[in-house]
């Protein structure tokens, strides 16, 4: 479906603000998660406001006309979160880059929702502050991205998800009204918490235009290194233990054997060929004593090494192997392409079983599944390779993929930890929440953007044919 977006050329934009180029709608087409897959569109148009009230001017316009706009930024969602999948605008973020305001003092940075995550670290390292829920593709997604799925990342174990670290927004609504949620205090108790019911809400409530960040004192002492194991359920096993003795790890990731060799091909890297725990450890004093509580813990899981060190370039080798597994999987066989990108996460007691089953289902289907994530949160990364000529084995992969995502609902867990539902997984939506909560969704949505311009397509399952978002009858 097409729309026209020849109104845009009545708004007080610049002319290198609005674009109809083919290659800039191409661009735009498509986030990390579906690049190849078919699953893009391509908006009419593109435009990159560089201040609210651009967004507001957009989002008003296209509103009376019944354009569709879906935010976007640096592309790097994982389930189609930014695909215009009902073209019209693709709004996009990334001029809003600058820090408004920086209050060393208070712990707190202003930021443009177009600015680099770990652009945001570099300019409050000079005061020893950083911001701790960066994700793993921190260092080139951005900060509006993170909100709108509220992002987690490796240290999520002990600082928490970016929810945790937001203070307060100002956004735009799909009218073009802008409005500000909470607050520069520690705390509030004012009114509804409008700033936790945008973060999340992947672009679909308004937009977000400038986001008040929390911030951490740098720890004094860092120790990095990893752990190998005999077998995966013995690394699953210690982490679970780990986790519920309360060692203060700030960076605990299962690694299994098949990951590794990804990894190694994809990096050059030397990774042995077997289960691993990466490890990272924060503090200011101590940091030795919670080193061997956890080296004790391991112990009693049939750890074969367990080494750690303060070394900064040791550190950023094994991160490095753990950051660039997305890359490594889709290049670990040229035949081969992951299936969806897996993101469940369970509580903690049932992660070992969460690992058990997805290496039980890849023996079963004979296909290669390769395992990994932020263990400390119950988090685990999982994806089928799959040969897309392949009928047959494509639909082994899809059933191995929702089995997973069933077990993890059916054990207390979530459908995604930190991608967002998207396109990808709508028809999870109901079964882990039920429908009275997908209803009360649906009418906040049907409150905020009661014509559905903002992100279509997205989160609601019903939306998947084309429907357009409607208040559910009472």
């Amino acid at each position: 479906m097409t729309h026209d977006c020849s109104f845009l050329e009545a708004l007080d934009l610049e002319d290198d603000q609005v674009s109809v180029a083919a290659g800039r709608r191409e661009s735009h087409a498509d986030d990390f998660g579906t690049e190849g897959s078919g699953r893009g569109a391509l908006p009419d148009a593109v435009v990159y406001p560089e201040r609210t009230a651009d967004v507001a001017a957009v989002l008003e316009a296209a509103t009376e006309r019944g354009v569709p706009v879906t935010p976007y930024a640096a592309g790097t969602g994982l389930e189609g979160n930014a695909v215009p999948a009902r073209g019209g605008i693709s709004l996009d973020l990334t001029r809003m880059d600058a820090v408004v305001d920086y209050r060393p003092d208070d712990f707190q940075i202003d930021v443009g929702p177009g600015i680099i995550g770990s652009a945001v670290d570099e300019h409050v390292a000079p005061d020893g502050l950083f911001f701790p829920p960066l994700p793993s593709s921190g260092d080139i997604s951005t900060i509006g991205g993170m909100i709108a799925t509220d992002a987690s990342g490796m240290q999520t174990v002990r600082y928490g998800e970016v929810a945790d670290w937001v203070l307060g927004l100002e956004a735009v609504l799909a009218d073009g009204t802008v409005i500000e949620t909470g607050s520069r205090a520690s705390k509030t108790s004012s009114g509804y918490n409008l700033t936790d019911l945008l973060v999340g809400s992947e672009g679909t409530l308004a937009v977000v235009t400038e986001a008040t960040l929390e911030l951490a004192g740098r720890p004094e002492q860092i120790r990095g290194g990893r752990a190998i194991f005999e077998t995966l359920d013995d690394a699953a096993e210690a982490i679970a233990e780990a986790v519920r003795t309360e060692v203060d790890v700030a960076k605990i990731e299962l690694v299994d054997g098949l990951s590794a060799r990804m990894a190694n091909r994809y990096l050059g890297s030397d990774l042995p060929d077997a289960p691993m725990v990466f490890l990272e450890f924060h503090a200011n004093h101590g940091i030795e004593t919670e080193i061997d509580l956890c080296r004790t813990i391991f112990e009693g899981h049939d750890v074969r090494q367990f080494e750690t060190s303060a070394d900064e370039a040791a550190m950023a080798d094994l991160w490095e192997a753990r950051r660039e597994l997305a890359y490594a999987m889709r290049n670990y066989e040229p035949d081969l392409r992951p299936l969806h990108p897996g993101d469940v996460t369970v509580p903690i007691s049932s992660y070992p079983e969460i690992v058990r089953e997805v290496k039980r289902l890849a023996d079963e289907h004979d296909l290669l599944v390769p395992c990994y994530g932020h263990a400390g949160d119950g988090n685990l990364h999982y994806s089928p390779l799959v040969d897309p000529d392949d009928p047959e084995q494509l639909e082994r992969g899809e059933r191995v993929y929702k089995e997973i995502v069933d077990l993890a609902i059916d054990i207390g867990g979530t459908a995604t930890g930190e991608h967002g539902i998207g396109q990808g997984k709508r028809a999870y939506l109901e079964p882990e929440h039920g429908a009275g909560a997908v209803d009360a969704m649906r009418s906040i949505k049907h409150a905020l953007d009661p014509t559905g311009t903002l992100n279509p397509g997205k989160l609601f399952p019903e939306t998947a044919d084309g429907e357009r978002v409607r208040k559910p009858d009472r």
